[in-house]
């Protein structure tokens, strides 16, 4: 879920970074902030726009919060590590969902308060990992926020916030890393890790199994994810 660049075309693939360009899309890896409260009212939408991005994987959190993507095309127990020693020095936090914005790309959104523990989190994954600039460093600055909607003839920001209801404002807490795979009709956990922590779990993927690319292909930029 991404900030201010080109959108993808529907809010379910923007959430994992669908490209805009011909040709089928080969999906790639994103590191988020799972955040379940919105689960139930993010995955209807999902449903609704787009079917080849609702996962089957009970593992996998379509309400999310982009922390670095795309990401490695390959997953091993290298990586693993690596992803492990930055979440250790990172404790969990509390935010709060209560403020929608809309990019001006048309992506409706919820910005987190505060913003800067995500900020933080983003910075320490892509010191380790320079090669995974966040959106492929085509877009400046990331903006933390959880992609809700798109701007259409039927979508507005106060109709989302009508829809929302009583699901905001929610408090909530960052206790956990995952590593998700987007792809049409293929979306999926691959592991995930708690914040604070030295151990890492491998979740949904045996660790070195290929996630679905080349791994000496580059990696398309991300879109609203």
């Amino acid at each position: 879920m991404r900030a201010t660049q080109p959108g993808a075309q529907t809010p379910a693939a923007a959430a994992g970074g669908a490209s805009r360009e011909p040709g089928p899309w080969p999906g790639h890896s994103v590191l988020q902030v799972p955040v379940p409260p919105l689960e139930p009212w993010v995955r209807r939408r999902t449903a609704y726009y787009d079917t080849d991005f609702l996962s089957p994987d009970p593992a996998f959190t379509h309400a999310h919060i982009t922390a670095l993507g795309p990401f490695l095309p390959r997953h091993d127990p290298r990586t693993a590590t690596r992803v492990t020693q930055v979440v250790a020095r990172i404790e969990p936090f509390d935010f709060v969902l209560r403020r929608l914005a809309t990019f001006p790309n048309g992506i409706v959104h919820l910005v987190p308060e505060p913003a800067e523990p995500f900020s933080r989190l983003t910075a320490a994954l892509f010191e380790e990992f320079d090669q995974c600039p966040p959106y492929g460093g085509a877009f400046g600055v990331p903006q933390p926020h959880l992609t809700l909607d798109a701007l259409s003839a039927d979508v507005t920001e106060d109709s989302t916030r009508t829809s929302l209801g009583a699901a905001i404002p929610t408090r909530c807490r960052a206790e956990r890393l995952d590593l998700a795979w987007y792809q049409a009709g293929g979306c999926r956990l691959l592991d995930s890790w708690t914040l604070g922590q030295t151990v890492g779990q491998t979740v949904g993927q045996t660790v070195g199994q290929r996630v679905g690319r080349d791994p000496d292909a580059s990696v398309p930029a991300a879109q609203n994810s």
